[in-house]
């Protein structure tokens, strides 16, 4: 589970505009960083199966995310995908 102070970066650092908090970018890069948590949760609990797949749910989610976005904007999904190094 991400903390709000990791959630007010990470919006305030992929935002499009100053309200914006549910652009692709901003979703894209919020699954990333709960994607990186969980696992590093599976590495220490390997048979904990609900987390495995909740955790490819989300990478499932993810990925459509960026099909969409790459579609829609290539030159800001080029940027994001710098900026999350995915």
């Amino acid at each position: 589970m991400l903390s709000k102070e990791t959630k007010i970066n990470l919006v305030g650092k992929f935002r499009v505009h100053d309200k914006d908090s549910g652009s692709s970018q901003v979703q894209i890069a919020l699954l990333t960083e709960r994607i990186s948590q969980i696992s590093e949760h599976l590495k220490k609990f390997p048979k904990d199966y609900h987390s495995q797949r909740g955790l490819l749910g989300l990478v499932g989610q993810r990925r459509s995310l960026m099909n969409y976005l790459a579609k829609k904007d290539r030159s800001a999904y080029e940027k994001l995908m710098q900026a999350i190094n995915a």
